[in-house]
């Protein structure tokens, strides 16, 4: 089957953001979004523009980058009532700021316009036309973004349909029906996209759904095979509620269900990969039933089928794992193919036996390892295996001492005694955590043999339980991020003491800007907070 061009829309930096438990720097979003980059995503919402000091700093971060595939859209809505657009505050930031598109959302719902922004059908009309054109005439592409188009459309489709032309005509590029409660069906979904695309055949479409009825990715997809050539989503699903629509299920199924070629298929093998360091650097566990890359989505427990997926794949798997990355042997970890590991290897300038890092990455996973966010301890893992890691220093001992007094203020000392170049070093140095006075004690060491590390800073820190059955004696995952102003890099530890894992993650986050043939990048730009 053969399939037109459809345009992949990733909105977890804003959308994605809108779910429980979920949040990220600025620093991780500007990473994801270079892995979405490497995916081939085509546009990824940034966000609202200076709606607040941490997206403030992520606007600046992306407008110092560039990438290959991704293009990067801001995110508004309409003018206010009764006001001007030229000086509506909102859209003349959109307007002002770097990203080439800007998506609007406006209402179609005569329910919302009433009852919800408490406005006349007239006056929203005239908002959602002065506000794309006015950004129009700013030299912006314009996304509209058509909010409770189904539930508007299910009242009054006369209206919705008014309002999606008013869209187009004030120049707009594209309308996305958004189900925005998520809860209409596939059919109504299929029927309504068909409607519109017979009503306004002069207009692209695109597709917002929201998994409410668990039906997100039925419906992008009903979508697509109804005429909607952009599909928007969140990676893995995340958003608000019950989320949005998982838009690494979408890519699978319109490339290998539906024939329609999203992504190069060397990229679309990087999918289980890249939707593994998402749900890594949200801090959340990969779900191992997720359907095309969870750990079990080609596991095979029953006798019957373990024998006869390897004599004939076909007859118990729908599609071929490899083809997004992932591996019906439930025992070879979802990060490390031959081929990936080989690539990361490359990139690094290391060559390395992919055989054998692939078993000592199911070692260290079965232990509680997980590299996806941690490319900075899986580099390190990399030089070790190749005989070309250089370490630091060698330990003697590190001890961390926490105080809290009657008047309720907590003290934290940090000693470390370590050997370099065959001299001991014994440092002892405070901080607001252990963590932290244990990174500044080792810096203390051997800051003035390598002076490079005042340029790193720890910028993220991250504990999770692994095994919350065992209380307080469970596993410890602990993922440190660092930065030298110009490249970010994740390091691990796992231990049942918390302190000894990150330990081991400062560590990894310290060596590798150390080792040689890293280039050591002076502070292009303040350096965030320490972690």
């Amino acid at each position: 089957m053969s399939g037109g061009s459809i345009e992949l829309y990733d909105a977890t930096l804003r959308d994605g953001m809108g779910g429980a438990g979920i949040s990220l720097t600025a620093e991780e979003k500007l990473r994801l979004v270079h892995r979405l980059d490497e995916l081939g995503i085509h546009l990824v919402e940034a966000g609202f523009p200076s709606s607040n000091p941490k997206e403030a700093e992520l606007f600046s971060l992306l407008a110092q980058e560039s990438f290959e595939t991704v293009t990067l859209a801001a995110f508004g809505m309409t003018r206010r009532r009764d006001a001007v657009a030229s000086e509506d505050p909102g859209l003349r930031v959109l307007a002002e700021c770097f990203a080439p598109v800007c998506t609007l959302v406006g209402k179609t719902s005569v329910l919302h316009v009433e009852r919800v922004v408490h406005t006349t059908r007239e006056e929203n009309l005239a908002m959602i036309s002065d506000s794309i054109g006015f950004l129009c005439g700013e030299g912006k592409r314009v996304i509209f973004d058509a909010e409770h188009f189904f539930d508007g459309y299910a009242d009054d489709a006369n209206y919705a349909l008014f309002g999606a032309r008013v869209a187009h005509e004030a120049g707009a590029e594209r309308l996305v029906l958004c189900d925005t409660n998520g809860g209409t069906l596939p059919s109504d979904v299929s029927r309504v996209v068909a409607a519109v695309r017979a009503a306004l055949p002069e207009v692209e479409i695109g597709i917002h759904t929201h998994n409410d009825a668990e039906c997100a990715v039925a419906n992008s997809l009903v979508a697509v095979e109804a005429g909607a050539t952009q599909v928007q989503g969140t990676m893995n699903g995340v958003g608000e509620r019950t989320g949005n629509a998982n838009l690494v299920s979408v890519i699978a199924g319109l490339q290998l269900k539906l024939g329609h070629e999203v992504l190069p298929p060397d990229r679309l093998a990087r999918l289980t990969e890249v939707a593994h360091f998402a749900d890594e650097l949200l801090n959340r566990a990969p779900n191992p039933f997720q359907a095309y890359v969870g750990k079990n989505a080609f596991a095979h427990k029953a006798g019957l089928h373990a024998a006869g997926v390897r004599s004939e794949s076909r007859a118990f798997e729908h599609v071929e794992p490899g083809l997004v990355g992932n591996t019906n042997d439930v025992l070879v970890s979802e990060l490390a193919g031959r081929a990936t590991v080989t690539e990361k290897a490359e990139a690094a300038g290391i060559e390395v036996d992919p055989v054998r890092v692939i078993e000592r990455v199911k070692a260290l996973e079965h232990a509680g390892y997980q590299f996806e966010a941690a490319d900075g301890s899986f580099e390190l893992l990399l030089r070790k295996e190749a005989g070309v890691y250089e370490p630091l220093f060698r330990l003697e001992s590190w001890r961390a001492i926490v105080e809290q007094r009657a008047d309720g203020k907590v003290e934290t000392e940090a000693t470390i005694k370590i050997w370099v170049d065959g001299e001991r070093y014994v440092r002892t140095a405070e901080g607001n955590g252990p963590v932290h006075a244990l990174d500044a004690a080792l810096r203390m060491a051997i800051a003035e043999i390598h002076p490079h590390l005042r340029d790193v800073e720890l910028v993220n820190f991250k504990v999770r339980i692994l095994d919350e059955t065992k209380g307080s004696g469970a596993i410890t995952r602990v993922l440190l991020d660092a930065s030298d102003g110009h490249d970010v890099w994740g390091s691990i530890g796992v231990h049942e003491n918390v302190i000894a894992a990150s330990w081991q993650a400062l560590v990894d986050s310290i060596e590798l800007p150390m080792q040689p043939g890293k280039v050591q990048h002076a502070r292009s730009r303040e350096a965030p907070e320490p972690a």
